[in-house]
């Protein structure tokens, strides 16, 4: 008797399954070149990109995805970069990159005011935005740690972890951006000490000539409102008119 072999056929194709461990990047640009280096470079770090060119899109993406981070071209066709901000910031914290061609300080501050975390000017190296989201999302990432009894008692403290580049408020770590890190760091090193703000400018943004005091005062404004945030007084931080910034002593 002649048997006819079974034939295994393979199993059909599931649905795409993300990995718990991967970050997935909303990305939000209408040059395909750009956003072609863009996508292969965060896609060899092992993130998962959704590449949209429109607004709108990018809004439909968040709203459906809930990506860890999105990373936001200020101009785009039907709008800009800034309004996806304004609107995903009044729903989420999620960590913002804007991506932009504009070189115009008052645009960098407004990204930051608007609560952007980073902020990328083209042209760019696609080795540095990952390396910046990469530091984003760790930093974001950061679990909050419960506060002792002895510190719940003297209220909100600021401690600074150097090695690991972070700050804690209490029992919780800020979420703070390269710079916002830098500057409040700056500051805790030298309590009571008044950092003049071209000081400041030297020693967080390392001279860069497209800085300028309003950049230091935009970065302030957003310390402040996230001391304010986890219960600590915006005096904290305090302006010495015609002098510079100053943090008071923490014990």
């Amino acid at each position: 008797m002649c048997l006819t072999p079974r034939v295994r056929w393979p199993a059909a194709p599931g649905p795409p399954v993300k990995s718990p461990m991967r970050k997935r990047i909303l990305l939000l640009e209408d040059e395909q070149a750009i956003a072609d280096t863009l996508l292969y470079a965060l896609q060899s770090e092992g993130f998962e990109v959704q590449h949209v060119r429109l607004a709108g899109h990018a809004l439909e993406a968040f709203r459906a995805q809930a990506p860890d981070l999105a990373i936001l071209d200020v101009g785009v066709p039907d709008g800009n970069g800034f309004d996806v901000c304004r609107a995903i910031r009044k729903t989420s914290e999620m960590p913002i990159v804007f991506l932009t061609a504009r070189h115009e300080e008052i645009d960098r501050v407004l990204g930051l005011e608007l609560g952007a975390d980073d902020y990328v000017v083209k042209p760019f190296s696609p080795r540095e935005v990952c390396a910046r989201v990469r530091a984003i999302l760790r930093r974001s990432a950061a679990p909050p740690v419960a506060a002792s009894p002895e510190q719940a008692s003297r209220g909100p403290l600021l401690q600074l972890d150097e090695a690991a580049q972070r700050i804690r408020c209490g029992g919780e770590w800020l979420v703070l951006t390269r710079y916002e890190f830098q500057l409040l760091a700056t500051l805790l090193r030298r309590p009571e000490r008044i950092f003049s703000r071209v000081e400041l400018m030297d020693l967080v943004w390392g001279g860069a000539l497209d800085t300028s005091d309003r950049t230091v005062d935009a970065h302030v404004k957003l310390l402040r409102a996230k001391l304010r945030a986890l219960g600590v007084g915006a005096e904290l931080i305090q302006t010495h008119r015609n002098m510079g910034y100053s943090i008071r002593a923490v014990d």
